[in-house]
């Protein structure tokens, strides 16, 4: 068996190891590093698969979040709601423009923002919200756009970790998860679905003006060179990770299914175990699909991460990690008890989901080149140790 990897992106690059070491040639040759013919070609390639009128490129997903605010026009003491249980990165950006991050809990099933929860978080400063479609799965997004168009409020997708994903609308239309919002972002880290091989991002819009003031903020603020028309910052995709992406991107929909594939022999090999709580796809295809069936396409799988539910999680991580199976906590704090962002704002009480995944989860193993041999031998470690 092989060794097993958290994200393999060896065994993966050897599969598009011609075509990419071609694309970085290709660069080398021209000498055009920034701004180049390929970043155009992957910004249209990424327009066409999204079905958006504009991608920017920008340099990682963090800037992509800060960009979008920047360009949304939001003024210091605005209140933006985002989830409690996400990265780091989402809240960051918030408090860095001098906004004020408003946290709320989470959906026991999705891990995705709670509907509820952000109902009860609008107050007359609101003017943003950021669902996170977390590890993968779009949140409810019916319910988040219809809320912003009650309040007049601007909708920001973090789609960094569910780009490929499809969302149902309840009138049966679709559209690709960060195409819905005002304003989607995304990160082409190399363990996202689409990565590249250093770091980049990209800010997603059906808006003409936004898009035209967020090329603007991309590039010190300039149209023309050294004519600064609006406040920016230097944030651009170079073109030998956009050679990289422009390989990929034709294998993201293939990248997706094989995520699903682990998936549903994870969910499977962990069907009714009392101590196991599997992720769930819900869809407004389905009510609910523990199966992960194929119609489920609005859950992409950056992350398999299960609930472990007779308090030994931790010792679980620990056994995993002496049978070399890597495996990861994400989140072991949940922002608003970070020291960063700890605000008397917020009451324990308030997050009661929260509180608990950050006790009960751990995620699994997940890529593309994971293999039956070595997904059999994962699940056996886990059942096998929580069975004794």
């Amino acid at each position: 068996m092989r060794k097993i990897q958290m994200v393999d992106l060896q065994s993966q690059y050897q599969q598009i190891k011609t075509s990419v070491n071609a694309s970085i040639q290709e660069v080398l040759n021209s000498s055009s590093y920034i701004n180049g013919p390929l970043v155009k070609d992957f910004q249209k390639d990424l327009e066409d698969y999204l079905n958006v009128k504009h991608v920017i490129p920008c340099a990682n997903g963090t800037d992509a979040l800060q960009i979008a605010m920047m360009a949304l026009g939001l003024e210091q003491g605005d209140e933006v709601i985002t989830a409690d249980f996400t990265f780091a990165a989402t809240v960051e950006v918030i408090a860095l423009l001098k906004l004020t991050p408003v946290l709320v809990d989470v959906d026991i099933t999705t891990f995705n923002i709670d509907i509820d929860a952000l109902k009860k978080a609008i107050t007359p400063k609101t003017k943003a919200i950021v669902p996170v479609h977390l590890f993968g799965q779009v949140a409810n997004m019916d319910a988040v756009m219809e809320i912003a168009k009650e309040h007049n409020l601007f909708v920001i997708e973090d789609n960094a970790q569910a780009i490929g994903a499809n969302y149902t609308f309840k009138n049966g239309t679709q559209q690709k998860a960060g195409t819905i919002g005002n304003v989607g972002t995304t990160s082409f880290f190399p363990s996202k679905n689409l990565g590249c091989y250093g770091d980049g991002g990209a800010i997603f819009t059906n808006n003409d003006e936004l898009a035209h003031t967020m090329r603007g903020i991309v590039n010190h603020g300039m149209y023309e060179r050294y004519y600064h028309d609006v406040v920016g910052v230097n944030s651009r995709l170079d073109s030998i990770q956009a050679g990289i992406l422009k390989v990929k991107l034709p294998n993201l929909n293939a990248y997706c299914d094989a995520r699903r594939n682990a998936a549903r022999f994870y969910n499977t090999a962990f069907a009714n175990h009392s101590h196991i709580i599997t992720p769930t796809a819900k869809s407004n295809k389905t009510e609910q699909c523990n199966q992960i069936c194929d119609v489920c396409d609005c859950h992409v799988f950056h992350q398999y991460t299960l609930q472990i539910t007779n308090g030994k999680r931790d010792e679980l991580h620990k056994h995993l990690l002496e049978n070399e199976i890597p495996n990861a906590i994400y989140y072991p704090v949940s922002l608003h008890a970070q020291k960063a962002y700890k605000d008397s704002r917020y009451r324990e009480e308030d997050f009661p989901v929260t509180n608990q995944l950050i006790k009960t989860v751990i995620s699994l193993p997940m890529h593309t080149e994971l293999e039956v041999e070595q997904l059999n031998f994962i699940t056996k470690t886990i059942l096998d140790f929580l069975n004794k």
